[in-house]
């Protein structure tokens, strides 16, 4: 079943390429400049020889990762917290929904003339940003809970933190793995756009404005396509984790037999 899907994949991977090329090579016109994925491919894997890129990725994925892992262990507490404490869920709720759909992006600006430091103020947005499907994706598996077993394990004398630790936490578990493989894609593309707005030494979006200015379209691209590899790889790892660690709730819900 996986390698009829990751074949799929490919062929289908082959085929946009094999069609971008056609249109680029020959259906657009002479007037605009725009690389085939022939050639963005080819720079692609020269970027892989140069220095400079290669930094550039580095401090973009360490700030990522930072990001990333501060949002984890700020937003499952919390999470855990607030699915425990209903009163103090309801209570701060209209706060959460408020500050949710606020994009983390247009605080970029706000965040350069608030936080010193270019590094500490890249990881902050990156966690602002990921914080969210995470923490949402925890509280709505405190929420899944069966009450059933709850009340079982209540019945038999166990206290509230037990109760907690042997059922709670392990039926939230993989929602909250679903919101950190959702938080990872979100925290990478902020790590980029953090980087184009903001500037700094090193880093993707610095590579692709340094690139932009000297009019290398094809850099830009070739960049653009780490940036996408890096998800996938990202999203893929994460992926494989939550199916090797929670293959019971997937055979439960029919997902796998």
């Amino acid at each position: 079943m996986t390698r009829a899907r990751l074949l799929r994949g490919v062929v289908g991977a082959a085929g946009f390429l094999a069609v971008g090329e056609l249109v680029i090579r020959f259906g657009l016109s002479r007037d605009l400049v725009f690389p085939p994925p022939s050639a963005i491919l080819y720079e692609a894997v020269l970027l892989l020889a140069d220095r400079d890129f290669l930094m550039g990725a580095l401090a973009t994925l360490t700030n990522w990762a930072l990001g990333l892992l501060v949002a984890v262990a700020v937003a499952v507490p919390a999470g855990v917290l607030l699915g425990a404490l209903t009163p103090m869920e309801r209570a701060l709720r209209p706060l959460l929904e408020f500050l949710r759909p606020i994009p983390s992006v247009a605080i970029i600006p706000l965040a350069i003339l608030l936080i010193p430091g270019d590094e500490l103020m890249k990881v902050s947005v990156i966690v602002y940003a990921s914080v969210w499907p995470i923490l949402i994706n925890t509280l709505y598996g405190m929420h899944d809970v069966d009450p059933l077993a709850k009340e079982s394990l209540r019945s038999f004398g166990f206290g509230r933190l037990a109760v907690l630790g042997r059922v709670s936490l392990p039926s939230a578990a993989p929602f909250v793995a679903t919101g950190i493989r959702i938080a990872a894609g979100i925290a990478l593309i902020i790590a980029v756009s953090a980087e184009l707005l903001a500037g700094g030494v090193a880093g993707l979006g610095v590579f692709v404005v340094q690139a932009g200015s000297g009019n290398r379209t094809d850099l830009i691209m070739a960049a653009t396509f780490w940036a996408g590899a890096f998800g996938l790889l990202a999203n893929v790892v994460l992926q494989a984790a939550e199916r090797r660690l929670f293959r019971w709730r997937l055979v439960r819900t029919g997902a796998v037999s």
